[in-house]
């Protein structure tokens, strides 16, 4: 055990000290959310009853997203700022802001500056830019946030961002619109590139 906290020890597949023995979730002091203990307990179960082909299966604590349900509520992926700062050096980052009020309130008749705004920050890292911390504050933010923590896993740079056309009217385009657009390296995450109107990529194994 951790001798402060009281966690449980396991190694990345869940597998305490002792043969046969599993521990996950809140107790061994990861990622402290259901969803998170859920995927783990999976993982497990794919890896002890699933067959040799989930043999490695286990979790990633990795880009997990997580929204506090607050009014408005706030949403965040990855590292932040400091924390991108403290592990690739300032030099190599390049942030990305945004302020604005949610057109959801567009039609109120109250003055610019009292409407409720949205802020939304996304942290790159390195000369291609990749995408390695979301954060968003307003309205919406929960229900955003899913689709591009799925985008930041699979290694997604701003250039990526930026080819996505945006959905209007919208919050979320904003992540996809950010100043200044489409003006970063074209380079891609992805293994097939969505860039410069390539076409998407197509399923290779069909019956």
């Amino acid at each position: 055990q951790d001798g402060t906290k009281k966690y449980i020890d396991v190694n990345e597949y869940c597998e305490t000290s002792r043969s046969g023995v599993f521990a996950l979730g809140d107790v061994i002091g990861e990622v402290e959310l259901t969803p998170t203990a859920i995927a783990a307990g999976r993982r497990l179960a794919d890896r002890l009853y699933g067959g040799p082909e989930f043999a490695n299966a286990k979790i990633s604590y990795e880009n997990v997203p997580t929204v506090v349900f607050s009014h408005p509520p706030i949403g965040c992926v990855g590292l932040t700022e400091k924390q991108a700062v403290e592990k690739y050096g300032e030099d190599n980052l390049k942030i990305y802001r945004s302020k604005f009020a949610n057109l959801q309130y567009g039609i109120w008749d109250v003055e610019p500056e009292d409407k409720p705004k949205t802020s939304m920050k996304l942290v790159c890292a390195g000369k291609e830019e990749q995408v390695v911390g979301l954060h968003v504050i307003g309205q919406g933010s929960d229900e955003m946030l899913q689709g591009f923590a799925v985008a930041m896993k699979m290694g997604a740079t701003k250039a990526d961002f930026d080819s996505c056309v945006a959905i209007h009217p919208t919050a979320a385009e904003e992540f996809v619109t950010l100043f200044p657009w489409g003006m970063g390296p074209q380079v891609s995450g992805a293994k097939v590139s969505p860039l410069n109107g390539a076409a998407p990529p197509e399923p290779k194994s069909l019956g």
